[in-house]
């Protein structure tokens, strides 16, 4: 399938002309409208939540469009923390899943009323001693089933070599501990592939988690408020990826739901995602310009973007896929690698990839870096993270973060014997 960008090569220079490049750009109306999706595919479950996650997309305007759609905020750190604090989430609009917590993010998380979701056994003790008299009713516990986790005769990933989560039996001594404390509900919590482009993925994983709720509450009694499905649920880079349909999804995890926990008499489990991926890459593009040419052994071309303002190609050689603005319906009769400046071999954004000629100042659009893009961003070699942008569905824009400066990188360092002329 073709992928199309959601920005004009002239609403690129429009706003290129008050915010230069690169920048990461975000299109509200798609993301308003992934939200609405989801919750429709989900709307059999009258406690049905997603906690957006922030480490995804880390800026509060984004939380604020999200949380007007009915999202919440699952956070890993005090910072985060701060972040959902800042737009209105606290109580149980947070879910804080963290793991080698420490005890100044779990008091904060403690204070906001949020769900707290334990990583391990041994945190019960932690966070009975960070909370004391302010224990919560309610705790969750993340679920880690050892071994693989397969659909069919594929293997998805490898619980074994996680480092997250806790075994059953684990889990079981944790709620009977919890109870004696005063715990009175739980949450169940597993994460088990990443970024999966099947539909079967969150049904299986939730039929897997619906028979443990029932073990659980079978050998201690628990009460089990909530499963939570976690993310997963990924997105397709390539274009002849195939792409997630949530309505067939949130169908999937019905009838499992009513398969295992209706007969069990716990058909009153609230349904929760911690969607990130899937909720923002799409409707994100970094916009860079084309800076300079090299003719060698191989044909480049320069951006003003880097690594360091999208490093998952370098971190992981990832696919995103490029648009030359303008040059969408061009034929692909060039083969070029699409470089950053960083002083790393490593910093392509694209290596040996088929497109339209490519001239210097052309504008290109690499695709679906609204999750995991400006976030995962970094200083080295000097280099400054961008500005974000935030596209309205009546063509206006707003800058909802400026790029650094030199004084932002300078900033903290002790500066009394030195002077930074910025």
């Amino acid at each position: 399938m073709k992928k199309t960008p959601f920005i004009t090569l002239d609403k690129a220079k429009e706003i290129a002309a008050q915010i230069p490049t690169p920048f990461h750009l975000y299109d509200e109306a798609g993301i308003r409208q992934r939200a609405r999706d989801l919750n429709k595919a989900f709307s059999w479950n009258k406690g049905f939540k997603e906690f957006f996650a922030v480490k995804a997309t880390p800026n509060p305007y984004i939380l604020k469009i999200l949380q007007e759609e009915g999202c919440g905020c699952d956070c890993a750190t005090y910072t985060e923390l701060l972040l959902a604090e800042a737009v209105g989430a606290t109580g149980q609009d947070v879910m804080f899943s963290s793991n080698v917590t420490p005890e100044l993010d779990m008091a904060k998380a403690v204070e906001m009323g949020a769900y707290i979701n334990l990583d391990d056994a041994t945190h019960v003790e932690f966070l009975a001693n960070v909370a004391g008299d302010k224990l919560p009713e309610t705790v969750c516990l993340r679920y880690n089933p050892g071994g693989s986790f397969s659909l069919g005769n594929t293997i998805m990933d490898m619980p074994r070599d996680a480092k997250y989560g806790m075994t059953e039996d684990q889990m079981a001594g944790a709620i009977n501990r919890l109870q004696k404390l005063g715990v009175k509900h739980f949450g169940i919590h597993a994460f088990l592939a990443s970024n999966t482009t099947t539909n079967e993925y969150y049904p299986e994983l939730a039929g897997n988690l619906f028979r443990l709720a029932v073990r659980l509450s079978n050998a201690t009694g628990a009460h089990i408020a909530f499963i939570n499905l976690s993310g997963g649920v990924g997105v397709d880079y390539r274009p002849e990826q195939p792409c997630c349909d949530i309505a067939v999804i949130g169908e999937g995890v019905r009838q499992r739901y009513e398969k295992i926990l209706k007969p069990a008499g716990m058909d009153d489990i609230a349904i929760f995602t911690e969607l990130g991926r899937f909720m923002l890459a799409p409707f994100g593009h970094l916009i860079s310009t084309v800076l300079h040419q090299k003719h060698i052994y191989r044909e480049y071309v320069g951006l003003d973007a880097c690594a360091a303002n999208l490093m998952r190609p370098a971190m992981y050689g990832s696919y995103h896929h490029i648009t030359v603005l303008g040059k969408e319906d061009a034929i692909l009769d060039h083969v070029y690698d699409v470089t950053g400046g960083l002083c790393e071999n490593n910093d392509k954004f694209a290596i040996e990839r088929s497109l339209p000629q490519i001239e210097i100042g052309d504008i290109v659009a690499i695709h679906d870096t609204g999750a995991h893009g400006f976030s995962m961003g970094y200083n080295y070699n000097g280099k400054l993270r961008s500005a974000e942008v935030l596209l309205h569905s009546d063509g206006s824009f707003t800058q909802i973060r400026r790029a650094e400066t030199p004084a932002d990188y300078f900033a903290t360092f002790d500066q009394t014997p030195f002077r930074f002329d910025v």
